[in-house]
């Protein structure tokens, strides 16, 4: 059985850093694309970032461009989401994803099989 297990998040002033970690276990899945959205309050889950399987591509939504980075460690299963430059409308539930194959479409939530529990991120002005 996958488990998708993320930690960090909390609250922090605005133009601060959190870093968030995604640990992918269990199952047969042997490999994953990697995705991080984000949902607030009365909104739709919306995609931040994607990360290839061998981490060369990464791609971001144009609001974090610049002040998100999208990680991971394979010898670790783990994937990490460093956040810089945080702003007040940043705040949301946070959610990691794994998707077991490649999709041109890695910005729709269906196209990931597994997630992690949300955690929530705070951002104070």
């Amino acid at each position: 059985q996958v488990q998708v297990v993320m930690s960090g998040g909390g609250l922090v002033q605005a133009g601060g850093s959190l870093n968030l970690s995604c640990a992918v276990s269990g199952g047969t899945i042997s490999r994953y694309f990697g995705g991080w959205f984000r949902q607030a309050p009365g909104k739709e889950r919306e995609f931040v970032a994607h990360i290839s399987w061998t981490g060369g591509s990464t791609y971001y939504t144009n609001s974090v461009k610049g002040r998100f980075s999208v990680s991971r460690d394979n010898s670790k299963n783990t994937m990490y989401l460093q956040m810089n430059s945080l702003k007040a409308k940043d705040t949301s539930v946070y959610y990691c994803a794994a998707a077991k194959h490649y999709s041109s479409s890695y910005y729709l939530s269906d196209e990931y099989d597994y997630w992690g529990q949300g955690t929530q991120v705070t951002v104070s002005s």
